[in-house]
């Protein structure tokens, strides 16, 4: 039996396994079927069909992979998404809410988060990735610091970068805040997701008019909502967000730290903490206690938040005054 006739042989062997070949991987097994004059690339028919064989069983490894973990689960949430309504942000009302909006590029605010977000990006997706880098954990000590509204500007600011996407999670089930800020509907979300076997992460992924950005809400409120956050089931559901997308950062706007244990366990799974810190309020004992409960995570960043005055401002308005001239 010849080269050629083995290859072919050995293909239509691996055809009724279930291997998936390609019309390219094919005319290469050809390719490589009729080279075999040349010693140098091919020295006998059974290292051809050694070869051929070893090609055809990594394809059939990489689809098993692949179906088990990111390929199929982003087909899926590629079909979900596509088929929900796109959440319209109120841009206006967000900017007269103080927020960052992607169509005013240059403000002391719009810089301000720059200089935040460019840390977390570079660690979520640069060259010296960090472990879970792009899972970003918005936190705070106690209520009422500013963790929703630094959670909403730097994934907005994010979303403003060309090739970075930003998904925004409602992660503080007890008192979601993104439906009243940003008009999301709160059902289906996160709790949706980690109670209901039939429901994919497309289900509740909610795309929005900013092309870069969208939302995860919290969920309908119910039993032992907190507890979730907690569970196996959110770890699992981690571990999906970073390793089925990680070219994308997830930002959490999680529960307090201190007042409740579920954001603590919560914490143990990202890669980045942004620890939010009322200016003049919060003192620096709370602080302390709050950093103490963070374990196993790699970078924590602190941000200062309603602080009256900042370097920032006056830079801004230096380069600002020069850009109008």
């Amino acid at each position: 039996m010849s080269l050629i006739e083995q290859a072919a042989k050995r293909l239509e062997e691996l055809r009724r396994a279930g291997a998936e070949t390609s019309d390219a991987e094919s005319e290469s097994a050809e390719r490589q079927a009729n080279v075999a004059a040349a010693p140098e690339h091919l020295a006998t028919p059974e290292a051809a069909v050694r070869e051929l064989a070893a090609r055809g069983t990594g394809l059939s490894k990489r689809t098993i992979t692949d179906a088990d973990e990111a390929s199929p689960r982003r087909q899926r949430v590629s079909a979900a998404n596509a088929s929900q309504p796109r959440l319209e942000i109120d841009l206006e009302r967000l900017k007269s809410r103080g927020f960052v909006t992607p169509d005013v590029q240059r403000s002391q605010l719009a810089d301000e988060f720059r200089i935040v977000k460019r840390p977390i990006v570079r660690n979520a997706l640069g060259n010296a990735k960090v472990r879970n880098g792009n899972l970003v954990m918005v936190a705070s000590a106690l209520p009422g610091e500013g963790k929703t509204y630094t959670a909403i500007n730097l994934a907005m600011s994010i979303a403003m970068e060309l090739d970075t996407t930003v998904v925004l999670v409602d992660g503080d089930v007890a008192h979601p805040d993104l439906p009243n800020i940003l008009g999301v509907r709160n059902s289906p979300g996160l709790l949706e997701l980690l109670t209901r076997d039939d429901l994919e992460i497309g289900d509740a992924l909610v795309r929005t008019n900013i092309d870069n950005l969208s939302v995860i809400p919290a969920g309908m409120h119910q039993q032992r909502a907190t507890e979730l956050l907690a569970s196996e089931q959110m770890a699992v559901f981690l571990r999906e967000l970073s390793t089925g997308f990680p070219d994308r950062i997830i930002v959490f706007d999680s529960p307090p730290l201190l007042p409740t244990t579920e954001a603590r366990v919560l914490a143990s799974h990202m890669g980045q903490i942004v620890m939010v810190v009322a200016a003049d309020s919060t003192k620096q004992n709370t602080v302390n206690l709050a950093l103490e409960t963070i374990e196993r995570c790699e970078v924590v960043l602190m941000l200062l938040n309603k602080a009256a005055k900042t370097d920032v401002g006056s830079y801004y308005g230096y380069y600002g005054n020069d850009a109008t001239r």
